[in-house]
């Protein structure tokens, strides 16, 4: 006797249809599982086993053969547990096929039957209506998460036995909604805001810049300053998320297993802040069993990485790429990998190893060489990625102690919504959403200066010693200005505001 059951598995962020195809027939008892499974698929056939028995449903003994195809494609983990048990129950006819073409199964099981949640639910769930499929059967704690994928009949069971009776007509399952309009309500709010940050205008005014036109920033400043404290505040003043990137942003997730239980979308940006003990692959992904790392759960959000300079420097080369395409792409025999990865970075550390530098409160004992030693790590290549500097000063007591009302993130974040809607329009057609992305040839057709704005330029590179990588940056920078004030054209008030934010390029940052 054959069945065929259709379940769902993953390939990089997107879910793939798997057929579950079972083969029982006469000769010595036995259960074989072909189709390239991972472990976690191979153990399968001793959870089927006490599921089915401790469901009361009777278990052949006899020659079991489930093959998972494609039989050239990896299967991972222990959603396929309620598809082979359904395959089996289907060959031996205790379950009703009739239909069972338009359904979908995943699920693990526990030996007592009761069907347990799995990772990446949401990518297998959106697969699933792209292929035509009307209703998938999961777990109940997934259900959440699944049932924003509209088009199709999202139905939770609690146990095999659920699912049996609905299929054979017993009992029947009742389809799962929500009301994605009320989720964006409810979590649109943070913990944090901008106005826990007393006085630090300069800095703020800085983010804002960064928020707006989706710049990488690092921040420079002595331990204590609010470096971190501000860096945390970012995601309350980006952009508010679509659907699209909140979908995109949960399905990452939900791949990666930090997706909270009962959640349905991710609708506040991510922030991410690994210790600079991170490794390589934590960091941008991979791994024998490949999965997101800290940049693409980040993506649509920040990525922040506190005392860079403590970083392994290897770490921060593989940044490179991901920063500059917004994507990772991990290679493998079996299948080249790619997951999202369009982050804004904001990095922080202190100004030389005493931390004291510009604190002027406090001596400094670092010698000039010293302290170009020190932040070594944040010149090269991975300072081309990073477009704002910013030098963060100890804050004073009269700011601390002051009964002004701070501006709060929701006022700056509408700011930021203005100025970044401003850059859509410009950009709509050229698969660019920001400033920061603007390529060479973009920057000379809109970043165009006039003579007095190219004069400011050049006599700054002359005497403040900037680099030549800091040209690009400047520009883009300046662009986001001018688009925060809705000018059309960059002024010259733009650009020396765009030139204060390269402090690290000048030569007293170098030991020079």
């Amino acid at each position: 006797m054959l069945s065929k059951i259709k379940s769902l598995g993953l390939m990089g962020i997107d879910g793939c249809i798997v057929l579950v195809e079972t083969d029982i027939s006469k000769g010595l008892p036995s259960f074989d599982m072909v189709g390239l499974g991972d472990t976690a698929v191979k153990e399968s056939k001793e959870r089927v086993r006490a599921a089915i028995k401790n469901a009361d449903l009777d278990f052949p003994i006899k020659r079991i053969t489930i093959n998972l195809a494609p039989a050239d494609k990896k299967k991972e983990g222990s959603a396929f547990d309620l598809p082979i048990a359904l395959g089996i129950l289907a060959a031996t006819e205790q379950v009703n096929i009739k239909d069972i073409e338009n359904y979908g199964f995943l699920g693990e099981l526990s030996l007592d039957g009761e069907i347990k949640p799995v990772k990446g639910i949401l990518p297998m769930v959106i697969s699933a209506r792209e292929n035509g499929l009307k209703s998938i059967i999961l777990p109940l704690e997934n259900a959440d998460e699944a049932a924003v994928v509209n088009g199709l009949n999202i139905l939770p069971a609690g146990s095999i036995k659920d699912v049996v009776n609905h299929l054979n007509g017993l009992k029947k399952i009742n389809k799962y909604s929500v009301d994605i309009d009320n989720i964006f309500r409810n979590n649109i709010s943070y913990d944090v805001d901008f106005s826990d940050v007393k006085g630090q205008e300069t800095v703020k005014r800085a983010l804002e810049v960064a928020a707006s036109g989706a710049h990488n920033c690092v921040m420079i400043g002595s331990p204590g300053c609010g470096k971190t404290m501000i860096a945390r505040r970012l995601p309350t003043i980006l952009p508010s998320m679509t659907f699209e990137e909140a979908l995109e942003v949960t399905k990452i997730h939900s791949i990666a297993g930090t997706l909270a239980t009962n959640t349905s979308l991710i609708t506040q940006r991510p922030f991410r802040a690994p210790h600079h003990t991170i490794s390589n692959v934590s960091l941008v992904g991979g791994g024998r069993h490949p999965k997101p790392g800290e940049i693409s759960l980040a993506h649509y959000g920040v990525l922040f990485l506190d005392e860079l300079p403590e970083f392994n420097r290897s770490a921060l080369e593989v940044l490179r790429q991901p920063l500059e395409d917004g994507v990772v792409t991990i290679s493998r025999i079996n299948a080249t990998l790619t997951y999202p990865a369009r982050t804004t970075l904001i990095c922080a550390a202190n100004p030389c190893k005493c931390g004291n530098y510009l604190d002027h409160s406090k001596e400094c004992t670092c010698t000039p060489k010293q302290i170009g030693q020190y932040l070594s790590k944040l010149s090269g290549p991975l300072l081309d990625r990073i477009d704002l500097h910013i030098e963060v000063s100890s804050i004073q007591y009269k700011d601390l102690d002051s009964k002004k009302e701070e501006e709060k993130s929701s006022d700056v974040r509408e700011r930021v919504n203005r100025t970044r809607k401003i850059q859509q329009e410009r950009y709509k057609g050229m698969n660019i959403y920001s400033n920061a992305e603007l390529s060479p040839a973009m920057i000379k057709k809109y970043c165009k200066l006039d003579v007095q704005c190219k004069n400011i330029l050049e006599n700054a590179f002359e005497r403040l010693g900037l680099s030549a990588r800091a040209h690009g940056r400047i520009l883009k920078v300046a662009r986001t200005i001018a688009d925060m004030e809705e000018c059309q054209d960059i002024k010259t008030h733009h650009l020396l505001e765009a030139i204060q934010y390269r402090s690290l390029d000048r030569k007293i940052w170098s030991g020079q």
